[in-house]
């Protein structure tokens, strides 16, 4: 029983970032401005998922700037390699969270979050990661390769 729960979550999950991305794609073709990019992408995510906490952090010489999100209040500057928007970074992979508690050196922003995917971006030229999407949940073991699969897609719509 509960497996078929988790099942019907699943597609249910698959069937509004199914919806959501031809929305996305609308709003983001015609637009050059990264930055007004990311603040609908950010805004589209938290409104269609409920997520805690959604954002944006581009690289900046040797750390990670807080761009656009939507949610509570957030840490401004991640160094290289430090938690794990700096880890993902570091690694340049998606990194999924179940429990942040249990990621050492989580760089606790708000005690809310429980759980977090960090997703980084790649510049279209040099191939380097130059900038980061980050999502938190107040749940544990919120987010899955689906959440992973379907953030990636959203992303390659943003041309950096």
């Amino acid at each position: 029983m509960a497996e078929d729960l988790y099942i019907a979550e699943e597609g249910s999950l698959k069937e509004r970032y199914e919806s959501l991305i031809p929305q996305l794609q609308a709003l983001t073709a015609d637009e050059p401005d990264r930055v007004a990019n990311m603040a609908n992408v950010a805004a589209a995510l938290k409104e269609t998922f409920g997520f805690f906490w959604v954002g944006f952090y581009r690289v900046e010489r040797e750390q990670l700037v807080l761009g656009p999100f939507q949610g509570p209040v957030a840490c401004t500057r991640i160094a290289y390699g430090r938690g794990v928007c700096g880890t993902a970074w570091k690694e340049s992979k998606t990194l999924i969270v179940p429990d942040v508690d249990l990621f050492p050196g989580h760089i606790a922003c708000s005690s809310l979050s429980r759980s977090e995917i960090v997703i980084p971006i790649f510049s279209e030229g040099e191939g380097e990661v130059c900038a980061l999407l980050d999502v938190d949940s107040d749940r544990l073991d919120a987010f899955s390769e689906t959440d992973a699969f379907y953030l990636q897609k959203i992303l390659s719509l943003l041309k950096f």
